[in-house]
């Protein structure tokens, strides 16, 4: 099975989106190739202290192995024990400014592989959003660009996105949601393999329109020692989820991952309070009641 389209358009992806960045930022990635002693590796892009953002990471992988790890057979135990492939682009980026949310984007194939039978694929991806001073406008543009990118392959699959990633981004032991959610999909091998590559192209590709304008916005929102405050307060939640359910987080560690490219995704100032709850009325009780709730944003 050819992969090297799918690696090809990843890599391309990944320099775009970090040449964006950095126009926005005025800041340069550092670049760190690594290699994986198992089998493949990938390049690692990072800003950290930028003029907008206090920690960027926007991660190429593509690793190899003889045994798909647990996380990756969840849903697929027929496939355990397999070899395998696997490849993407992650990035998360955390801006300083605690009016700019944060932003997660995924897009990944897996190809499984046993001696004498065809090779099983299938893709994932997504992008959520995680405000922590919200705007309906901001969320709003958000949604309806990742809508406008599933469209044209069916007008189910927004929907479904959407609430797949309403329940996906959900962090159990605390009952709340993560963010102001996007789209999330697993295991997406649905029609040929063409047609689910250009729906991965078509997500990949949306990405800096969905985001990039939501921080053009507020970039320069005045904030103080407050905001920041709770922004570190909500970060805790962004690392909870991370490290107890991300799939990407554990696949990445039981695969034999470079830890320091999986975790690149945590915050660099964070902080937890023991049963904090926000002021009736107040601007951060707002992003409870209005934002950290499924709704309809399109």
């Amino acid at each position: 099975m050819n992969t090297q389209p799918v690696q090809d358009y990843f890599t391309e992806l990944q320099n775009r989106i970090v040449a964006q960045l950095e126009a926005l930022d005025g800041g340069k990635f550092r670049a760190d190739a690594w290699r994986r002693p198992q089998g493949g590796g990938g390049e690692t892009r990072v800003i950290e202290e930028g003029g907008v953002f206090e920690r960027a990471g926007v991660n190429f992988s593509r690793v190899l192995g003889a045994n798909l790890p647990p996380s990756a057979s969840a849903t697929r135990p027929q496939l355990a024990g397999r070899g395998f492939e696997a490849m993407g682009v992650s990035l998360v980026l955390h801006p300083r400014n605690p009016y700019c949310p944060t932003v997660h984007m995924n897009v990944r194939l897996f190809v499984a592989t046993k001696e004498g039978e065809a090779p099983v694929w299938w893709f994932g991806g997504g992008m959520d959003l995680t405000p922590y001073y919200g705007f309906e406008d901001d969320v709003r543009h958000f949604h309806a660009t990742c809508k406008v990118a599933l469209d044209p392959f069916g007008t189910d699959y927004h929907p479904r996105f959407k609430r797949w990633c309403d329940d996906y981004f959900f962090i159990k032991h605390r009952a709340e949601p993560r963010g102001a959610g996007g789209i999330f999909f697993d295991d997406f091998a649905e029609g040929d393999f063409d047609l689910a590559f250009a729906l991965v192209r078509s997500v990949g590709d949306s990405f800096l329109p969905a985001y990039l304008p939501i921080v053009e916005r507020r970039r320069d929102h005045s904030y103080g020692e407050r905001e920041r405050d709770f922004q570190a307060y909500r970060r805790g939640r962004y690392v909870e989820f991370n490290l107890v359910y991300d799939r990407g987080t554990l696949f990445g560690l039981q695969s034999g991952g470079r830890s320091e490219s999986i975790l690149m995704s945590l915050p660099p100032r964070v902080a937890w309070r023991y049963d904090w709850h926000p002021e009736a009325g107040s601007p951060e009780q707002k992003l409870y009641t209005d934002f950290l709730r499924p709704r309809d944003w399109v």
